[in-house]
């Protein structure tokens, strides 16, 4: 079936891939779409078909939880089996914006058995052909534009079928620290990993890293020899060089590179997540093992990395092996956005007697984090509080779209403002911070007064009238997340998601 020096002794198990538990964080199932045919027919072909390939991976990801060094000679048939491409299809969000091809979810929706078939058989005599991404652009937290690739439809549906088939395996790979983009594992995950590193570990020093131009500078062959360390079938390497090498599509003119990978695609995750396990994660579980005295923590989510230390020299001895590491697989740390700073229970003291300013602060995951006393004055904790520039940008979005609305009913954009508000709440809320939900709830409310002000006749809405609006459709400042030390205690039951 399969084995380390890639010989085969027949076909692998038939594929199935994993529970809606195990799907990539950034795209959930968001519904099911119309498909021609008697309904219950429809879903109960749909439910057996789906139940083999669950079976499948279930094989697979025990194969590879069983053994590390175990190399995949046929995965294939797992990618093309119509009930894998069925449930890739009914995860993608429906909404999303068309890509080359200009196929909307629902088009594809309309004649989806025959469409899949027509796939599968494309994938199995290896006629399909990978579409370029076309090229969009949206907005940074620090005003600058970021590049996406919008995949077209049929792309989106065989990407994320062999990612499913691949998290098979990789998630038997992946270490505990790495939380970007996998099945179960989402940023309050790594938020709260970070928190229980830096209370219960000696951490004194904190390297605040920044990969410069990660998704852009990932080498492809680099990444094709990372992937062959599991992966024997040919087919499914040359699936995933069809998408590395489609390129990028705009304004009529297709570019394409040798390093890179297109952010927005559904395999793009994965395979960056590839890249740093064998670039990053493999490497500093070595260093830490061999080269620390000290205690080390680390946390990754995706390319946004935070590295504890004990020791200052340690830490610094890491930093210069790390750029060389990086250097040596195509990757930079950014020199501008690359910190070591001071920080812990001795930071104060430690910058007082030297005769220098409070502590430094850093960023992770839009929460500044910050070195402060409890209650008490005593006892260290970390205070995480939303990032200025982030509530600063949510706020100039909610600007430009009540604009935009100024002229729908009040309750239609109440109810919006309700839901955005309550999603900021669900992310943020988080304890000891608070006052920055307070705040950006009073700027939302202020905003909408204005915007009311406005498109008022006479210009002029009073609070009275104001006051009962916010109580009808703006939720209350809520905390949705417990204290990261009870909740990762639960989860964890006392083994450590930091090594």
């Amino acid at each position: 079936m399969m084995h380390e020096h890639g010989k085969s002794d027949g076909p692998v198990v038939p594929a199935k891939p994993s529970n809606k538990t195990e799907q990539l964080a950034a795209e959930r199932v968001e519904g099911r779409g119309p498909v021609k045919g008697n309904p219950l027919r429809q879903s109960t072909r749909r439910t057996q078909g789906w139940a083999s390939v669950t079976q499948a991976l279930q094989r697979i990801r025990q194969i590879a939880k069983t053994d590390r060094k175990v190399r995949f000679t046929s995965l294939m048939h797992h990618i093309y089996n119509p009930a894998t491409l069925r449930e890739a299809y009914i995860s993608l969000k429906r909404d999303a914006a068309p890509g080359v091809d200009g196929q909307t979810w629902q088009q594809y929706g309309q004649d989806l058995e025959a469409n899949l078939q027509d796939l599968s058989a494309r994938l199995k005599r290896g006629a399909y052909r990978a579409k370029p991404a076309r090229r969009a652009y949206i907005p940074k937290p620090d005003g600058q534009q970021r590049p996406l690739g919008v995949t077209a439809l049929e792309d989106k549906i065989v990407q994320r079928a062999t990612t499913e088939v691949l998290n098979a395996i990789y998630e038997a790979d992946f270490l505990g620290f790495s939380y970007g983009f996998r099945p179960g594992r989402s940023q309050h995950n790594a938020l709260d990993a970070l928190y229980v590193g830096l209370l219960t570990r000696k951490v004194n020093w904190v390297l605040d890293a920044d990969i410069r131009g990660f998704f852009d500078a990932i080498n492809h062959e680099w990444l094709m020899k990372f992937v062959e360390h599991r992966i024997a079938d040919p087919r499914v390497g040359r699936l995933i060089r069809k998408w590395l090498k489609a390129g990028v599509l705009e304004d009529g003119v297709r570019t394409q590179s040798a390093t890179g990978t297109v952010q927005g695609g559904s395999i793009s995750p994965l395979l960056a997540n590839i890249y740093l396990h064998y670039v990053f994660d493999l490497w500093v579980q070595q260093w830490r093992k061999t080269q620390a005295t000290g205690d080390v923590i680390v946390v990754r989510y995706a390319d946004d990395f935070i590295v504890g230390f004990q020791h200052r020299a340690e830490a610094e001895k890491f930093l210069t092996a790390l750029r060389e590491r990086f250097a040596k697989f195509g990757l930079e740390l950014h020199p501008d956005k690359t910190r070591l700073i001071e920080f812990g229970p001795w930071a104060a003291l430690n910058r007082r007697k030297r005769g220098l300013g409070k502590p430094e602060t850093f960023d992770f995951l839009g929460f500044t984090h910050i070195g402060a006393k409890k209650r008490d004055g005593k006892n260290f904790t970390v205070l995480r509080q939303t990032m200025p520039k982030r509530l600063k940008a949510k706020l100039a979005e909610v600007k430009v779209e009540l604009r935009r609305r100024m002229h729908k009913s009040i309750p239609e954009v109440g109810k919006w403002l309700g839901t955005v508000v309550a999603g900021h709440f669900r992310y943020y809320g988080v304890p000891m911070n608070g006052p920055a939900l307070g705040r950006f709830r009073f700027w939302v409310n202020w905003l909408w007064h204005r915007a009311l002000a406005r498109r008022s006749q006479r210009g002029r809405i009073t609070w009275e009238r104001m006051a009962r609006l916010i109580a009808r459709y703006i939720p209350p400042v809520r905390i949705h997340h417990p204290y990261p030390l009870y909740r990762l205690g639960v989860i964890t039951q006392g083994k450590s998601r930091m090594r």
